[in-house]
Formats: C-alpha cells, structure tokens, sequence
C-alpha cells in the first residue's frame, strides 16, 4: 500500500510559490466579499430595528387594547350575574306569595279553621320543597351532640338525664345549610 501512495505523490503536480499567493489572495478576496455583504449601512440597519420595535409595538398595544376590552366585559358579565344572581330563585318564590296572599284572603274572609291549616300545611310544604331544591337543608340538633361548627347555645340547662350533658336539649330556632355550609346557625339549649 505505501508504493501506491508514493505512485499517486509523485503523479501530483509539484505546488510553486506563485499558486500559493493565488490561493491565498483569492481567499482572502472571498472573506472580504463575506464582510461587505454583512456591513450594510448603519443608518439602514437602524431604521430596519426601528421598524422591528414599532412593529412589536404595534402588537403590544393591540394585545393590551384585547386584554383590557376582555378585562371589561368580565367585570361587566359577573356585575351582571351578582345583580341578576337572585332573579331565579326570586321567581321561584313568587307562587309561595301567591298562596299566602290567598291564605290571608281566606282567613280574613272568616273560613273554615280545618281549611285554613291545611291551605297553611300546603304552603308550608311548597316552600320547603322549594328550599330543597335550592338545596338549603334544615340542621337536625335536637338530641345531637352540641357542635359549634353549626350550633349557637342560647343557654345551658342541667339535663335530667346524665346522657344529655353536652347535647342539645332543645332547638330554639331551627339552623339551615346550603350546600354543605351554614346558612344560618341552629340557636340550642345545651345540657349540662
């Protein structure tokens, strides 16, 4: 293998000093070519990034002028449901009026007791239903053990039976829940 090598040396042209300056000059030319092609004018360059920035800008504000007309609308939107919020459930409560308005009519007619309570019981049922469905449930405490979390004692009172000490006795007013949260406390007499 090495005779090839000095076969194919010797076949070459023998490399002169003069081929060498031509090498190297055209080289050279090709890399100062490469410089003049990437230094432009200064000025051009800098209205090219002016331009770039006003462009960018541009942009920027028009996103900023989207954000804030989306900002708006939300706050318009949730201005709306909380004003609106209750129009539901008020609409929902107006045939509960309409019953009572009639129960005052019948009472204040003279009507039959027997009818009256059970038009009352009618109303009475309605409504509940009506708080179930909005789903505000009544706290059981009477004979529960008393719990702050959803109990308010109105007052302590010794218990006749030693098991009702820390229970609730009585419920003087009755406590409700919305959704797993308290509407409103249970007001409780606690035994002692």
């Amino acid at each position: 293998m090495p005779k090839k090598n000095k076969k194919n040396k010797q076949n070459e042209e023998p490399v002169t000093a003069q081929d060498e300056l031509l090498n190297e000059e055209s080289s050279n030319q090709q890399a100062q070519e490469n410089t003049d092609t990437k230094k432009e004018d200064p000025a051009a360059i800098i209205a090219q990034l002016q331009e770039q920035v006003e462009h960018e800008k541009n942009k920027y504000l028009f996103l900023m002028a989207d954000f804030e007309n989306f900002r708006k609308r939300t706050l318009k939107e949730k201005a709306d449901l909380i004003k609106n919020g209750a129009e539901s459930a008020m609409r929902d409560l107006l045939p509960v009026v309409d019953d009572m308005e009639r129960a005052i009519d019948a009472i204040n007619k003279g009507g039959d007791i027997g009818s009256l309570k059970e038009g009352v019981d009618l109303i009475y049922s309605k409504f509940v239903k009506y708080l179930e469905s909005q789903h505000v449930m009544p706290i059981e405490s009477t004979g529960k053990d008393f719990d702050t979390d959803v109990h308010e004692a109105v007052t302590m009172f010794p218990a006749s039976d030693p098991s009702m000490k820390g229970k609730v006795i009585d419920t003087t007013i009755k406590g409700y829940m919305i959704n797993d949260k308290v509407l409103r406390h249970a007001k409780v007499v606690v035994g002692s």
